[in-house]
């Protein structure tokens, strides 16, 4: 405590010091927040940037089976679908479509089950009542990929998403601060900062046409 109140009172006469310690303070804290997603998107990025190098299997599962009667007849153009028919082929195939938009025909109803990773879709023949559910499942390679783009993920991540651009906007900000702070110690400082800047702009100009 005392050593806390020492150096609020030194910060307070001196305003370098005052900044120093902010920047540093949230730098790091910001740093352990964005570091797992900061892995993630880098290592993604790169094989995001080399998709059609990287070889996919993707394997598909078909699953079918046969509503009831009684089911079947419960299947009046309602969107989504009646809560006992989603219930039964949740059971059937272990999936949830309990609110799921479909899409309704005379004689089908398709409902569409992106997901990361791949992709699944089902549907029920209003006649004889099967239920075909198919999923392909492109590898876990590609999930990570969807993952990067937010692609199929369901609020939750896509909040993450946001609140790690957050965190990543606050890490890079205080790291400039600081680099401002040593800036007159470092003379490289500047120049490397306006070539990593300009970079990515010339190349953009140069060859992204």
């Amino acid at each position: 405590m005392a050593l806390s109140l020492r150096l609020r009172r030194a910060s307070s006469r001196n305003p370098r010091l005052f900044w120093l310690t902010q920047f540093r303070r949230w730098h790091w804290m910001s740093g352990a927040v964005s570091m797992g997603g900061l892995l993630l998107f880098s290592i993604t990025g790169f094989t995001l940037n080399h998709a059609a190098e990287i070889e996919a299997h993707p394997v598909v599962t078909t699953r079918q089976a046969v509503l009831a009667p009684d089911l079947l007849a419960a299947l009046k153009d309602d969107v989504p679908l009646p809560g006992p028919v989603a219930e039964a082929l949740a059971a059937a195939f272990g999936i949830d479509i309990a609110g799921r938009d479909a899409d309704w025909t005379a004689g089908e109803v398709y409902i569409a089950l992106p997901r990361p990773g791949g992709d699944a879709w089902l549907t029920i023949d209003r006649v004889s009542g099967e239920a075909i559910y198919e999923r392909t499942d492109r590898g876990w390679l590609s999930y990570l990929n969807d993952l990067h783009k937010g692609r199929n993920t369901g609020p939750a991540w896509l909040w993450f998403i946001d609140l790690f651009a957050a965190a990543s906007a606050i890490f890079a900000l205080t790291g400039l601060g600081l680099l401002g702070l040593y800036a007159t110690s470092r003379r490289a400082t500047w120049p490397l900062v306006g070539a990593g800047a300009a970079l990515p702009v010339l190349l953009l100009l140069l060859f992204a046409h």
